[in-house]
């Protein structure tokens, strides 16, 4: 019987490279890449509300229940059983993102949020949850000019975002590893791969 697979998760700020460096991580673990909201007909679904302007404003709370509501299909679904098939999983975002968007970035009580995604993800948690770091004003330079509902919030907002994170992450330092996100994609490339290796060892199979 194979063992379980690893979950790694990237959060982070708009514009700190996720994506990038969550795709290129999973290529060279060999492991799934999915995102959030996403992974399932109903996550893309979600992914799409969520993002869009097509049903006008979203209030807080009903985000934090869409989000859930993928999560709970994205977990059951896609990472679940990829996992214990043995694969690893790497995910852009996950609870982590809840906490810091929807807890410190809108303002719902983290004790609500946290019942959500528990509630959502049934318990499972990341082995390892990398937090791409970086300030919010050269974030913003990196990101796209055609913003989606999310980006397209104000300064204010973005910066309590990037504060949440650092303080969800410094809240557990055994669960998360913070990031310098400067320099360019190969060189956080290089520190993805060197904390991932400290932590939780080298691939199973060399890329």
């Amino acid at each position: 019987m194979a063992s379980r697979g690893r979950f790694i998760v990237f959060e982070g700020g708009e514009g700190t490279g996720k994506s990038t460096q969550a795709e290129r991580l999973a290529r060279h673990l060999g492991a799934l890449l999915t995102r959030e909201p996403g992974g399932s007909a109903l996550g893309d679904a979600v992914r799409a509300l969520f993002l869009g302007e097509a049903v006008g404003v979203i209030s807080p709370r009903a985000e934090l229940l869409l989000v859930a509501a993928a999560r709970a299909q994205h977990v059951v679904e896609l990472i679940s059983p990829t996992l214990l098939a043995g694969r690893d999983v790497v995910c852009d975002r996950f609870s982590g993102s809840t906490l810091a968007y929807q807890g410190h970035g809108r303002g719902l009580p983290l004790e609500d949020v946290l019942v959500a995604s528990e509630l959502a993800t049934a318990g499972l948690q990341p082995d390892l949850t990398v937090l791409l770091d970086l300030d919010p004003a050269v974030a913003k330079a990196r990101r796209k000019s055609e913003a989606d509902r999310i980006e397209a919030e104000g300064d204010a907002f973005h910066e309590r975002v990037f504060a949440g994170f650092r303080a969800i992450a410094a809240a557990d330092p055994r669960g998360w590893a913070l990031l310098d996100a400067s320099g360019s994609p190969d060189e956080v490339e290089g520190r993805v791969r060197e904390v991932v290796t400290a932590r939780l060892g080298p691939p199973a199979v060399p890329a």
